[in-house]
């Protein structure tokens, strides 16, 4: 009995192995589920892997897997039902008997190269009929529309209920927006890469190894008295999160090294030791971190204080770079996406739209806090992207700072993502609205505009 059972599984897996090298070609495994009109989420869904994985088969890659074979048995019925067109025939052209007959018994076989060859220029034939880039815009944004057209039919026109059903569904639906901005893109990432034990948290309770460099800055001449002699507004700076979707992140497996240079080409997370900051009227880019010695530091902070130690500013030391884990890493991996959600947010704010205003705003803050090891998106796991988005949210935020010290500003508090406030004519600096790029007045709980009065304190430069 044990003999036969053996035979059968020796027998699946000779099975299973055929059907590998039948459909070792990832563009046949593309053609044959766009010709069924397949999505990724349906093939996923029905085989019981994430869609990031049979994007990960469709690219090339197909390790062994439990769900390996179901796939493998789906590109087969898809292959009787769609079979590979037959070339078009050659013209035909008279040829010497004698070469005729050679040809016909030696048949030239294919190498592995021009394989290789043939399928990627399949690859780029696919690619060349998909929408561009401006109808996938569009089309996204309509989707965005009828969803929400969708919530408020359900909630009866209630806005209030429209919107909370909205924040609900905002995971899956940017989710399903990330997928499909990626659909055109030139590279894949990594969704489940191998982490290393820095972007694992200790417990649930610990805090995490990396330091965002989260602000927390009130100028030390900050004296808040109501007969102050000095104006100040508290600003908010719009969309930080949205904003802050571009900035460098690793697309691959993290690796490790040992001291060296800082490679712009790749991003990630460092060991360093930080320079001093002696500029008392300017709030650290380290953020609120009093303790000294090496940190564990993202991309963007790493980035911000090299370039404040560069000719153009020198304002500090070069850090001390101790360790890295990095990838290959690009500024614009989740650039479309940003603005597909960056021109929804626009036309809400246009038209006085608050549902989609408020939907837009979950989907970009919840993309974001649950790129870790969040329960709420099994689609990707990259707590490293979410570390990194953070931070460049925080250097944004000083580099406002910056900006308003370096206009003659005083520069009064910074803290967290969005806040910044300040003495001065503020307007002369940035435009005030609800653009990503202007400035709004903070207000309190009553609408009223956040404004008050300190002790006089020096200028800003």
């Amino acid at each position: 009995m044990s003999g036969e059972l053996e035979g059968d599984g020796v027998a699946a897996l000779l099975a299973e192995a055929k059907l590998a090298a039948a459909f070792d070609d990832p563009a046949e495994r593309v053609r044959l589920r766009k010709a069924a009109e397949l999505s990724l989420e349906q093939v996923a869904r029905a085989v019981g892997v994430g869609r990031q994985t049979v994007a990960n088969w469709e690219a090339g890659g197909m390790p062994s897997s439990p769900s390996r074979g179901k796939y493998l048995r789906l590109l087969e019925g898809l292959a009787q039902i769609h079979p590979a067109p037959t070339p078009a025939q050659e013209p035909h052209t008279a040829a010497p008997p004698q070469a005729a007959s050679s040809a016909a018994q030696a048949p030239v076989a294919e190498s592995p190269v021009a394989r290789q060859a043939r399928a990627g220029y399949a690859r780029h034939q696919n690619r060349r009929r998909t929408s561009s880039t401006e109808q996938v815009h569009a089309e996204l944004r309509e989707k965005i529309a009828a969803a929400v057209d969708q919530e408020l039919t359900r909630a009866g026109g209630d806005a209030d209920a429209a919107a909370s059903a909205l924040v609900k569904r905002a995971i899956p639906d940017v989710m399903a927006l990330f997928a499909r901005t990626r659909a055109q893109a030139r590279y894949e990432h990594t969704a489940y890469p191998a982490l290393p034990d820095i972007l694992r948290k200790p417990s649930k309770t610990d805090p995490d190894l990396i330091w965002e460099a989260r602000p927390s800055w009130r100028h030390p001449g900050f004296r808040r008295h109501p007969d102050g002699e000095v104006a100040v507004t508290a600003l908010d700076v719009n969309a930080a999160y949205l904003s802050a979707l571009k900035t460098w992140l690793p697309i691959g497996k993290l690796t490790h090294t040992v001291g060296g240079e800082h490679d712009r080409k790749r991003a990630g997370v460092h060991l360093i030791t930080p320079p001093v900051w002696e500029h008392a009227d300017l709030p650290s880019p380290l953020g609120d971190r009093e303790e000294a010695g090496p940190v564990w530091v993202t991309e963007p902070t790493l980035r911000l204080l090299l370039r404040l130690a560069g000719p153009k500013h020198r304002l500090v030391e070069a850090p001390v770079i101790h360790e890295s884990w990095t990838s290959a890493a690009t500024e614009t991996f989740l650039n479309s996406l940003r603005q597909v959600l960056a021109a929804a947010r626009a036309d809400a704010i246009a038209a006085g739209d608050d549902v989609t205003n408020t939907y837009v705003k979950a989907m970009y803050s919840k993309f974001v806090s649950t790129l870790g090891e969040s329960s709420h998106n099994r689609e990707i796991a990259r707590p490293d992207w979410m570390h990194l988005i953070r931070s460049q949210a925080f250097a944004n935020l000083w580099g406002r700072a910056y900006k308003a010290h370096q206009a003659g500003l005083t520069v009064m508090c910074a803290l967290g993502t969005d806040e910044l406030h300040v003495a001065g004519d503020w307007r002369q600096t940035w435009s005030e609205g609800r653009g990503l790029a202007e400035m709004k007045v903070k207000t309190d709980r009553d609408g009223a505009p956040v404004t008050y009065s300190v002790a006089a304190v020096g200028g800003g430069r």
